[in-house]
């Protein structure tokens, strides 16, 4: 396959893209920092431009050098991610708070709808955008992050019922990985982070995480023809059984099974 991977100069970006160059696939990389060593390193399957994936010019010009190479491209792998903002949502500083959801949410939507008609040149394309913790419930401290995954989840949905049957677009929830963004929890500390992040950070460090795993699987298999037809998700990797949906397509049509959605009515007294 010939594959583009955001985020790919460290955490699970980095870690997708060994896993596929490790499998003879082509990899293109976008990342703000430079991956020069891994274009010598992996003798022309690893290409990568310099490219802030929250500024459209910037997106626009590298899908286009990747295009004038490429010929075709079988998947798009939206990893880029930034915490920015962490703290009481009505104590943070409003333009950090802002330009966390716009490099979250655009560094996701850019790349999706800078690359959309190059994917669709070669078979079924493929889209996995990556949502993260605060997508599905609160998470006091870190209200930007949260509220920008949320909305890439959303906008999955959204663009799998605007195109139906033309393409899949799937989100990632990569459970606990013990990346750059832990770190930085850690150098907050309790009094910042909330002490419930910081505990859970400390304990993910101490502990490791056999995740990375599962989410390099479920990328895998998203990317694959096994999961044709399987749009508009949300998966976990470490906690949904996705490698039986193959087997439930029928049953997910008209489904709200993996997607987010409001609960009706008061709990019910028993």
């Amino acid at each position: 396959m010939h594959l583009v991977i955001t985020g790919s100069s460290s955490g699970i970006g980095r870690a997708l893209a060994a896993h596929f160059l490790a499998g003879g696939h082509q990899v293109w990389g976008l990342a703000r920092s430079a991956q020069d060593d891994w274009v010598a390193a992996h003798a022309g399957n690893f290409r990568a431009s310099r490219c802030d994936v929250g500024r459209w010019p910037e997106v626009e010009a590298a899908a286009a050098e990747i295009g004038a190479a490429w010929p075709v491209i079988e998947g798009l792998v939206c990893c880029a991610g930034w915490q920015g903002e962490i703290g009481p949502a009505l104590a943070a500083d409003p333009l950090r708070w802002s330009a966390t959801v716009r490099a979250n949410l655009e560094g996701t939507y850019f790349p999706l709808r800078a690359f959309a008609s190059r994917l669709r040149q070669g078979r079924r394309p493929k889209f996995i955008c990556f949502s993260g913790g605060g997508s599905t419930k609160p998470r006091p401290n870190f209200s930007a992050y949260g509220a920008a995954k949320t909305a890439i989840v959303r906008l999955v949905e959204t663009i799998a019922a605007e195109e139906g049957s033309e393409l899949d677009i799937n989100a990632v929830a990569p459970g606990a990985v013990t990346t750059r963004m832990t770190e930085e929890v850690l150098r907050l500390g309790a009094a910042v982070a909330g002490p419930a992040e910081y505990e859970a950070a400390l304990r993910q460090k101490a502990q490791g995480s056999a995740t990375p795993a599962r989410a390099i699987a479920l990328v895998e298999w998203l990317l694959s023809p096994a999961s044709d037809g399987i749009s508009g998700r949300l998966l976990s990797a470490p906690w949904d059984a996705w490698e039986n949906l193959a087997e439930q397509k029928d049953d997910l049509v008209g489904s709200d099974a993996y997607t987010l959605r409001r609960v009706d009515g008061p709990p019910k007294r028993t």
